[in-house]
């Protein structure tokens, strides 16, 4: 099992580039073959590359994809996908210790999940070139960049359950992904952007669902 992390580890790290700092205001893309209100892109990555290996997870044939994981955070604690039900929205940002681009937004994102109420928006991080029990020097370097950009979320480093079901569909970091308190993935967004930008976003994901 370790050995397959590693082998991902690698491609994920081989595969996925930065992003980029947005410069238009974020639009929430679409799984192929996913639906949304917000629209679809010729550009989205394929639902083939988001899978589950539960056959009762695979998209359905209303095109609702079911996000499922398990995984332990930087504190040593296991999380799993019963943690959607804990908000309405959830954002899921794949980041990377060597993207600037992730780290600059980083600050912004953690002022967000204090001001919003965990019942409405939580925020969770996957650490795309850090593997679950992988080395000490990586562990460590992304808790010191965690602290040093307040990003006081949780975050995920990257294990099998999470490449399978989710990273391995992400070509560039960072990667916002959304879904609802079902685990029900509602789209992406590619790259970084300021504040005001991520909460346009989640303001109106959160009125869809009033």
């Amino acid at each position: 099992m370790k050995s397959k992390l590693i082998v991902f580890l690698i491609i994920s790290m081989l595969l996925t580039g930065c992003a980029g700092q947005g410069n238009d205001e974020p639009k929430l893309e679409q799984m192929e073959g996913t639906e949304s209100s917000q629209g679809s892109t010729d550009s989205a990555p394929e639902q083939d590359n988001i899978r589950n290996d539960s056959t009762d997870n695979a998209a359905t044939d209303n095109q609702v994809y079911i996000l499922e994981f398990e995984a332990t955070t930087m504190e040593g604690e296991t999380m799993t996908s019963d943690v959607f039900a804990d908000s309405k929205l959830t954002m899921l940002n794949v980041w990377a210790t060597y993207c600037n681009p992730c780290l600059s937004e980083m600050p912004y994102l953690g002022e967000l999940s204090q001001e919003y109420d965990k019942a409405e928006f939580q925020i969770i991080g996957i650490i795309s070139d850090v593997a679950e029990n992988g080395d000490e020097y990586s562990i460590e370097l992304a808790k010191d960049l965690i602290e040093e950009t307040g990003a006081n979320y949780p975050h995920l480093p990257l294990n099998q359950s999470l490449y399978t079901n989710l990273v391995g569909a992400v070509t560039a970091v960072p990667t916002t992904f959304f879904v609802n308190a079902k685990g029900e993935l509602l789209g992406y967004i590619s790259g970084a952007y300021p504040k005001e930008s991520w909460e346009e976003i989640i303001n109106g994901l959160l009125s869809e669902m009033e």
